[in-house]
């Protein structure tokens, strides 16, 4: 079973078109195949599930669909917050919560701080999140502590990299899944994606449902991860 879970969640859009239907209703019943995924995950011993949401590109979309990707934090955790408790579900953002909405930042450390005591699985949404930059913030934070004398360039490791992303303290994730039929990662998790095993589906995420999550961990425990070794 892998420890970590990071699922890009792609689709909506599509799925939402097909039906005839707005954009916002892909992204609302996207909400439920999270919840679906969570539900899942309460029979295996995945420990950490991070959700792409919402990417530092994404702001490049229209407003009126930025301004409701921005307000579906805000309904999740208004919504979820006292099951994720009851679960012992701990939830964390990976990303520049400083560049959020008022609103959506209010909510989302509500959400935090209120679970931030839960032991169970870790629910890591990436929102304004985006992997190139949160490497250069990481060689950014590296380059201050150098300069102020804390950190000899020459002895800088991967170890000490890894403490200024994101996902520090977490393990890098097992297995990888992107829905929709795209294949590409789409400036995800690129430093924690290494050695990653990564699963392509067709299904659209609104979609997504314990059938498809079983299929790709059945498919991940099929595989021979090799990490550079014979």
């Amino acid at each position: 079973i892998p420890k970590h879970l990071a699922i890009i969640m792609d689709g909506n859009g599509r799925w939402a078109r097909k039906r005839g239907m707005p954009r916002a209703a892909g992204h609302r019943a996207g909400m439920d195949a999270i919840n679906r995924c969570l539900e899942g995950l309460k029979r295996l011993d995945v420990k950490y599930l991070t959700l792409y949401a919402f990417s530092t590109e994404n702001w490049r979309r229209p407003k009126a669909e930025v301004d409701y990707l921005m307000n579906l934090p805000v309904q999740f955790i208004a919504k979820e917050l006292d099951n994720m408790i009851a679960n012992n579900i701990r939830l964390q953002v990976l990303g520049d919560m400083d560049g959020l909405p008022d609103h959506t930042r209010i909510s989302v450390t509500r959400g935090i701080e209120a679970t931030a005591g839960n032991s169970g699985l870790t629910l890591s949404f990436a929102l304004n999140y985006g992997a190139r930059e949160e490497i250069l913030r990481a060689v950014r934070q590296l380059g201050k502590m150098c300069h102020r004398g804390m950190l000899n360039p020459a002895d800088i490791d991967s170890g000490d990299f890894e403490k200024c992303l994101y996902t520090a303290g977490m393990p890098n994730p097992d297995l990888v899944i992107r829905t929709s039929g795209e294949i590409r990662i789409s400036n995800f998790l690129l430093w924690q994606m290494a050695y990653s095993e990564l699963c392509f589906l067709d299904t659209l995420w609104p979609d997504f449902n314990e059938l498809h999550l079983y299929g790709a961990i059945a498919d991940f425990q099929r595989r021979q991860r090799r990490f550079g070794g014979i």
